[in-house]
This record gives C-alpha cells, sequence and structure tokens, in this order.
C-alpha cells in the first residue's frame, strides 16, 4: 500500500513478514534487551546504544538513548493501545520535541507459519518531506527484526 496523506501530514506504511510467532515480534518490540539488537545500534548504523527503557503498559512511556557521533539523541514516546499479540501504539518523537510529535501504529496478524506486521507512522506536516527516508529507517529495522527473531528459541 503506498504512503497517503492523513490528518497528521503522511502515512508511511511498511509491511514485512516474519517466521516466527506473533508474540514473539510483539515482545520484541517491548523488550530492551532486543530492542537495543534490532531498532538502534550497530546492526543497523554508526551508533551506540547508551539506555533502552521501557513502561510497557498503556500510559508507560519510554526512552531510548543512543549516541551517533557526538551527539546523544533520545527517543521518547509514550505507548497508547497494547494489545498483545495482535497490536501496539506508541507516540514516537525524539527529544526535546514534544512526546507526541508522530504516531506509530503496530499492527501483527497471525499466518499459518510466523506472522506479517504492517507499521504506519504518522508523520506530522511538517515532516511529509522525510517520509521516504522514515520509510527505509524502518524498513531497515524490521529486516534486522527478522534476523534478530529468528535468533531467539521458539
Amino acid at each position: 500500500m503506498s504512503d497517503r496523506p492523513s490528518d497528521h501530514g503522511v502515512a508511511v506504511r511498511v509491511t514485512r513478514r516474519f517466521a516466527v510467532a506473533p508474540e514473539t515480534i510483539f515482545d520484541a518490540w517491548l523488550t530492551p534487551e532486543l530492542i537495543g539488537r534490532w531498532m538502534f545500534g550497530p546492526a543497523l548504523r554508526e551508533e551506540e546504544v547508551l539506555r533502552i527503557e521501557t513502561d510497557a503498559r498503556v500510559g508507560g512511556t519510554f526512552s531510548f538513548v543512543v549516541r551517533r557521533g557526538d551527539l546523544e539523541i533520545d527517543h521518547i514516546g509514550r505507548y497508547l493501545e497494547l494489545d498483545r499479540p495482535r497490536r501496539l501504539v506508541f507516540t514516537w518523537a525524539v527529544a526535546p520535541d514534544p512526546i507526541d510529535s508522530s504516531r506509530v501504529q503496530i499492527d501483527i496478524v497471525p499466518l499459518e507459519t510466523g506472522c506479517e506486521l504492517t507499521l504506519t507512522h504518522e508523520l506530522a506536516a511538517e515532516w511529509a518531506d522525510y517520509a521516504d527516508r522514515t520509510k527505509g529507517s524502518w524498513s531497515r529495522m524490521l529486516d534486522a527484526l527478522a534476523k534478530e527473531s529468528e535468533k531467539s528459541p521458539q
């Protein structure tokens, strides 16, 4: 499905199939040790993971701090929906931007073998020029998640 304008500016959509159970993929979004192996760090780009913290409950927040060169970058958000293993919705921002700068929705559908994840990232209108870059970044992260999930016991 192509990206389409939304009330927030633009919706970036990425779909990826995984050869593991939906629960494995869902949990990878909430487990700090796993987040630090597929969403951030040397598997994706030249950066060092400094701190990954999650309060995985509706209304709970997260903070993913990495160092890229001389910059410390804190990715922050708030969990809006948690429906294991089907759906996860959270806000996404880079501090000091407001914690609700954009919205990410993860939908996971079980398949006969494995599952399919669809990620929809709603960017504010002022970030619409970054839609392709955002889509590429999430695609790389989901590829890294696929590799990481294949290492995990089922």
